[in-house]
């Protein structure tokens, strides 16, 4: 019996360094310095991230600060305290790497910045209130928040750049994991009834492929080839279509409109969580419930022969 496999080994396989974390073999890239110019670099790619992940709305220029924080703490109705807190975190970011960026720039004129710098501590703080607002904000597609989104600049700014990327290491092997379970019981539930016959090559496909994705940086050589099997791959699940009889009745006719709506949300869920590369427990959980749900019932509800291409 082979020994367990110690976290946070390295070692190359197939030619690529990987890194091992719960179960997964990761593909290493070298840290930048750690330097200040280093974490502005780092802060402001994560920022754009956050930005590109969450609702539209609250990227609020760091200038407007004080506007913002007016608006939110005036605000009575929760829902619209909710939407304004987003847009206030936001701006907290924004104003953290505004800051960082004049530190960065000064120290580039070969002006001192020490750690305890008055900037340097409000650039901290404006990153733990933005944190702590997080849990405000919404996924762009309305799905539930990520907090590993809103943490990561805090992170990135209080810990040494090669511990951030060690950090974003497991955060990814969590995501891998999540991608696994998905696949699984979509795999399970849907191949289990005769009208989604081959569904599960497709679905094993997509989820190898997001696998590649999630864990290759987008200034990866690779990327150009990584990126387009993982949307091809997608566009096939999408365009499966469930098989009937053509004397199908109203209820397997339901039983195909649901399933097919489910393969939807799951392909939907797995690209949002490939593309953040951060776990979405919460929508996770509840759609593996939903499948479950749907498994019941295909079972109490008895399926036809496989025959033709569902009717339209």
């Amino acid at each position: 019996m082979n020994p367990p496999i110690a976290e946070g080994t390295v070692a190359v396989i197939d030619g690529v360094r990987r890194v091992y974390y719960d179960g997964y073999w990761i593909k290493v890239y070298d840290p930048p310095a750690d330097s200040l110019k280093a974490k502005k670099q780092l802060i402001q790619a994560l920022t754009r991230r956050l930005f590109n992940h969450v609702e539209h709305g609250i990227n609020i220029p760091g200038k407007r600060l004080e506007d913002t924080r007016r608006a939110y703490e005036a605000e009575q109705d929760p829902a619209r305290k909710r939407v304004k807190g987003a847009m206030l975190a936001g701006a907290l970011f924004n104003r953290a790497t505004d800051i960082f960026t004049k530190l960065v720039e000064l120290q580039e004129l070969g002006i001192e910045i020490d750690t305890d710098n008055a900037l340097m501590r409000e650039c901290g703080f404006c990153l733990q209130e933005a944190l702590n607002l997080g849990r405000l904000v919404l996924h762009r597609s309305g799905e539930e928040g990520i907090d590993e989104l809103w943490g990561e600049p805090f992170r990135a700014f209080s810990i040494p750049v090669e511990a951030f990327y060690d950090s974003r290491y497991i955060k990814i092997a969590q995501t891998l994991r999540d991608i696994d379970r998905l696949g699984a019981v979509m795999s399970s539930t849907l191949g289990a009834i005769p009208m989604y016959d081959g569904i599960q090559r497709l679905i094993a496909h997509f989820t190898t492929a997001a696998k590649v994705k999630c864990e290759t940086l987008r200034t990866d050589p690779d990327i150009f080839d990584v990126w387009s099997d993982f949307v091809v791959a997608s566009e096939e699940l999408a365009a499966f279509a469930p098989q009937l009889s053509h004397s199908v009745n109203a209820a397997d006719q339901q039983l195909a409109t649901d399933g097919q709506r489910l393969l939807l949300q799951g392909r939907d869920l797995v690209t949002f969580i490939t593309r953040a590369r951060v776990p979405m427990p919460k929508s996770t959980r509840e759609f593996i419930e939903r499948m479950e749900t749907f498994a019941a019932r295909a079972r109490m509800q008895g399926q036809p022969p496989l025959a033709g291409p569902l009717p339209y």
